[in-house]
């Protein structure tokens, strides 16, 4: 308390001595009266004081007004003096809304100190603050409106240590974010600026906001208020909600992923009447179009601006803010921030920069938006910042387009000109700029046409070729030697330098525009007169650039011009200039003030015309080169044809690596068209599929009722058992049974035949067998008397007896054959019943016949059902043979050969440790056997058991052939 103590008595007007013993009086009843009203009565007082003799109140009544908190929660008026007492104490807007002017400094000095000192006071416990957030949660107007004011003012105080104890107590930010879902919106409009309060500077709380369902009630609120057409409650909302999105990235892709970019449209939606822009509109939609820069900022990650600006141009915000740049009676600091936010919204974005050089300004005729932009930019007569607006927005448009540039730059070629004159082009106004008495004109417009040469060596190369028409009956000069010249005429700083940096990116990476650079001899005695003389400081900016110009020169020179080779061009810096003279001047560009803030971000930001200096992406480019040029400077020349050699291999490389990119791009959209193909062949499959399962769900239902006819017909079969009917459901015509009666009488008798010359022949070979036994002597004597003849009669009979067995053999064959046949034959007719005689014959022959057709119908029915699942077969495999066309494709596009190798490599390899192990087991199993066969143990083995049972089965088999034998 000595700081107070301190306070009050070097205070010269201070309290009458009433006050402060009245306050004194105040304090000691509240904190020893018994009785909740009489306290009630002397909080209020305390209030009621409070503004007047805040340092007493303060002092000495704080203690107990926490005391109070803590100990009389259930009556909420006393709650309500309490908080609003000490929000008077603390908060500094009350003095300064009562300060006279007539009050001394040192007084002022000391009343806005007083409010920080209270607060430490107040959060030195941190009790405090977390009872404080409990009161919040009460519903109760009179506590929660006066909780929200003291925690805001607290905030606004001491911020850092409130929200660390905020982010640490449980819930907290989450009962702060009920605030918003109030119905009352007093508490809710304060719960805004608490919450704006609570997030400044703090990512972690920010977060914690963002993912409490913060953005969709924001959004909520600003509709519901009317968009930008609303008050200042709209404008709190939005600074909330820039709080949140500023520099965290976290909140950024939450807000694009939630869809909230979308809501942003219908804020920009002004209408046709724009007369009588009331300053809270301006305000708010000033507001909207920074909350939009926040989300595309150049300074955020590159991903997470791409993909907003994507999601700006598909929800039509990016249409919405060129209708209002298009339009007439917007206020000029709108319409600037206007163009900042499209700059940013199309900034190395292609989709989004294609749309913008397709606006067209609604004139009669219509001009595209850039060239009436640019019309703004060359006229002296706009706002400065206006034209500073729209500088940037051309840069932001030719930005990492390629296709723009070219546009730009083919509107200076002679083949593009018009020669009408109707229409003007943005070459014409960037020209018109560049050689205008105005010095920003000449500036801007340089820096223009420098972006649209940024890193694009094809058209550093076409500009050589514009030419200008500089009066009547002089010839034509080029572009180029119209800078120089220029140049050379000692025009304004600001002039001078625009033209320097433009050439300086104009020459970097272009020998031939070096060349044509050096071709005049006037260039190079200007730029070394220019570097040599001791000018002004004013002027070390110009000697800097005409430095880097000569460095640029020497450093991309490819020595075709005999007089301003390399080394000629190194001696001549060491004999006019010096070398450390060359560099120090070099070192004036880096080193200048202009140079470092144009360096901190892209969009040219001045406070005056005179500061207009530097570009962004030049000062990339000065620091890139000034290393380089210096190396260049002081090599020899022995270095300098090793570099050369270097450059030309890495030109090769580079030639090759264009190449193969070339070849990949190529093989890229072949890949893609493939992959389309696939696609297609995949959806066409998949109907197929389609088509071919529901023709087999109705080949399938056509099945099933032919099975049940068949069932049916079946059953009929059963109940009348006629001959007919037998015949015709065993698939036999009663023709067909007659012819196979008589085949049976012709086999019948062909067998009889047949057995009887088999007992005719087993009688003959009989009695072969016998004549030998039966007449020994007979045929001795006969032998003896006949001797020449037996030998002979022998062999007749022998021959006769072999092909009487071959006979046999063959017709022992065809009677079996017959015998099965025989037994088919039975079998059919066995299942044949006797046929019927009279009416019931009739009656059964024109069932038959009736059933003849419901078959024949069926039959019909079932080969139609074939000849379709052939053709279905049919389309099925042409489906199968395009589908393995398709897979073959897919196969070949998807390199997975190599994992699939190397599977196979590790199967093989267990393969092979299986089969190793395997081995050693069935070695083991040897080793084992051999063992048991050691000690006496019978062991069967596998190959002897396998030979038995093969035995077993040859002597069945013997002994069938045996059986069938007798």
């Amino acid at each position: 308390m000595n700081f107070l103590r301190g306070v009050m008595g070097g205070q010269s007007s201070g309290p009458q001595p009433s006050g402060a013993e009245t306050i004194q009086k105040l304090c000691d009843r509240v904190a020893s009266s018994t009785l909740l009203d009489d306290r009630r009565d002397a909080v209020r007082a305390l209030k009621s004081l409070s503004k007047k003799y805040r340092l007493e109140v303060g002092v000495q009544a704080m203690p107990h007004l926490i005391h109070v908190l803590q100990t009389d929660r259930s009556d909420s008026e006393i709650i309500g003096y309490a908080l609003d007492t000490l929000y008077n104490i603390i908060s500094n807007d009350l003095e300064e809304e009562e300060q006279d002017d007539s009050e001394e400094e040192n007084s002022q000095k000391q009343t806005e100190d007083l409010g920080s000192k209270f607060t430490e006071l107040f959060i030195k416990q941190q009790d405090n603050v977390t009872l404080l957030l409990t009161y919040l949660e009460e519903f109760d107007f009179h506590v929660r409106w006066p909780g929200v004011k003291l925690l805001t003012v607290l905030l606004k105080q001491q911020g850092p240590p409130v929200q660390q104890i905020i982010l640490v107590s449980p819930m907290g930010v989450s009962r702060l974010m009920d605030l918003l879902a109030d119905s009352r919106e007093v508490i809710r409009n304060d719960g805004v600026l608490l919450l704006q309060q609570l997030t400044k500077s703090n990512a972690a709380i920010q977060k914690i906001v963002a993912f409490e369902n913060a953005f969709e009630r924001l959004l909520d609120i600003i509709t519901d208020e009317g968009n930008s057409d609303g008050g200042i409650v709209v404008e709190d909302c939005l600074l909330l909600l820039q709080n949140l999105l500023k520099n965290n990235n976290s909140n950024q892709n939450f807000f694009k992923e939630g869809s909230y970019i979308q809501r942003m449209k219908p804020w920009f939606e002004v209408g046709d009447d724009n007369s009588g822009w009331s300053a809270q509109k301006v305000t708010n939609l000033h507001l909207m179009l920074q909350l939009v820069r926040v989300l595309v900022s150049p300074t955020n990650p590159p991903g997470a601006t791409s993909s907003c600006q994507r999601a700006m141009f598909h929800c039509g915000l990016l249409q919405q803010l060129c209708i209002i740049l298009m339009a007439t009676g917007v206020p000029a600091d709108i319409l600037t921030e206007t163009i900042n936010t499209v700059s940013e919204v199309i900034r190395g974005c292609q989709m989004n920069q294609d749309y913008f050089a397709s606006v067209n300004a609604p004139s009669n005729p219509p001009r595209p938006a850039i060239v009436v932009l640019l019309m703004s930019m060359v006229n002296e007569r706009q706002p400065f910042v206006l034209r500073c607006a729209v500088l940037y927005c051309f840069q932001c448009f030719l930005y990492k387009n390629e296709k723009g540039q070219g546009e730009i730059v083919s509107t200076l070629l002679p083949s593009t000109i018009d020669a009408t004159g109707n229409s003007v082009s943005a070459g014409q106004l960037l020209c018109a700029g560049l050689f205008s008495t105005d010095s920003l004109s000449n500036w801007c417009a340089a820096v223009a046409l420098a972006h649209a040469l940024q890193e694009n060596a094809t058209l550093k190369e076409q500009l050589l070729r514009v030419q200008l028409a500089t009066s009547i009956g002089n010839p034509p000069v080029s572009l180029l030697q119209q800078c120089t010249n220029i140049l050379s005429q000692g025009s304004k700083v600001q002039t001078r330098v625009g033209l320097l940096m433009l050439l300086c990116t104009w020459l970097s990476n272009c020998p031939i525009a070096v060349t044509h650079f050096l071709h005049n001899s006037a260039n190079v005695p200007f730029l070394t007169g220019q570097i040599a003389e001791n000018l002004g400081e004013e002027e070390h900016l110009v000697q800097g650039l005409c430095a880097l110009l000569l460095g640029i020169s020497i450093y991309y020179n490819d020595n075709s011009l005999e007089n301003y080779k390399k080394e000629k061009l190194k001696q001549l810096i060491e004999k006019r200039i010096g070398k450390e003279n060359f560099v120090e001047k070099l070192g004036f560009i880096s080193k200048h003030e202009f140079y470092s803030r144009a360096a901190q971000r892209p969009q040219p930001s001045f406070s005056s015309p005179d500061h207009m200096m530097f570009d962004h992406e030049f000062t990339k480019l000065v620091k890139e080169l000034e290393g380089i040029i210096t190396k260049a400077v002081y090599k020899s020349s022995e270095e300098d044809k090793q570099e050369e050699e270097v450059k030309k291999s890495l030109e090769q490389h580079d030639n090759i690596v264009t190449r193969y990119k070339s070849i990949i791009r190529v093989q890229d959209q072949e890949l893609e068209e493939l992959k389309k193909q696939v696609e297609s062949i995949k959806a066409q499959n998949e109907q197929l599929q389609t088509t071919v399962t529901q023709q087999m769900s109705q080949i399938q239902q056509h099945k099933d009722q032919y099975n049940l006819l068949k069932v049916q017909l079946g059953k009929d079969n059963q109940h009348h058992s006629s001959h007919g009917d037998v015949a015709q459901m065993n698939g036999v015509q009663p023709e067909e049974i007659s012819k196979l009666h008589g085949e049976i009488e012709a086999w019948k008798h062909k067998l009889e035949l047949l057995q009887e010359q088999l007992k005719e022949r087993d009688s003959l070979i009989e009695s072969l067998k016998l004549s030998p036994a039966a007449g020994g002597t007979t045929t001795e004597q006969s032998s003896q008397t006949n001797k020449p003849s037996g030998p002979e009669v022998d062999r007749e009979l022998y021959k006769e007896v072999e092909t009487l067995r071959a006979q046999i053999q063959s017709q022992s064959t065809d009677i079996i054959k017959l015998q099965s046949e025989k037994q088919e034959l039975l079998q059919k007719l066995s299942i044949t019943p006797v046929p019927v005689s009279g009416d019931n014959g009739t009656v059964m022959v024109a069932k038959t016949a009736d059933l003849e057709r419901r078959l024949s119908t069926l039959l019909q029915e079932n080969k139609e059902l074939k000849n379709e699942i052939a053709a279905h077969g049919e389309e099925k495999a042409s489906l199968k043979q395009q589908l393995d066309s398709s897979n073959s494709t897919v196969a070949i596009l998807q390199n997975e050969k190599s994992k699939l190798q190397k599977e196979v490599a590790e199967s093989k390899k267990e393969q092979d440790d299986l089969l190793v192990l395997l081995a050693d087991q069935d070695q083991k199993i040897i080793a084992l056997k051999d063992k048991l066969k050691e000690l006496g143990e019978p062991v069967e083995d596998d190959d002897e058991l396998e030979s038995g049972d093969q035995g077993e089965e040859d002597e069945g088999d013997d002994e069938e052939d045996d059986e069938e034998d007798n």
